[in-house]
């Protein structure tokens, strides 16, 4: 089957738009964090084993600019440094409970904005589009060795 030539860029033009979309669920939202200490709480709700080491090689910045990053958010009550019963030396970082309220509104808020635009859309485009990303996000994490042998497979047949 032939890829239509500007599939790239159309995929490329809708990611833009549904950024958009949760970007204006977000700012409508005012907030007291930046995008980027969203980005940390989100990253540590989602790895509870998470240390500043693995919050700066997560974030590709030094351990110094994480562990600012984690102070500021402990100083507005979202972070807690909580020592590991396991290894007394390693500190986790976890979100408070405010942290895990602000992140679900949040949330609630880009599934109401994606849930608009979607409704707008009748409902066969909308199965299609899911059926289009459920692939789109399988081929995307297939592993590079499955590659070779697929592209094989597909030049033999």
């Amino acid at each position: 089957m032939e890829r239509p030539p500007n599939l790239a860029a159309a995929i490329d033009a809708a990611a833009e738009a549904l950024i958009g979309v949760l970007d204006s669920a977000v700012s409508r939202h005012q907030l007291a964090v930046s995008p980027t200490q969203l980005r940390v709480l989100s990253l540590i709700s989602t790895r509870p084993d998470t240390n500043v080491n693995r919050l700066a090689e997560l974030l590709n910045v030094v351990p110094s600019s994480a562990s600012r990053l984690c102070d500021r958010l402990e100083a507005i009550g979202l972070l807690r440094r909580v020592v590991d019963p396991r290894d007394r030396r390693e500190v986790r970082l976890v979100p408070t409970a405010a942290a895990e309220s602000l992140l679900r509104e949040l949330q609630e808020r880009r599934h109401q904005a994606v849930q608009s635009v979607l409704d707008r859309m009748p409902g066969r485009v909308q199965h299609d589009l899911l059926l289009a990303l459920l692939a789109f996000g399988h081929a995307a994490t297939t592993t590079a060795t499955a590659e070779p042998r697929a592209e094989s497979s597909a030049r033999s047949a």
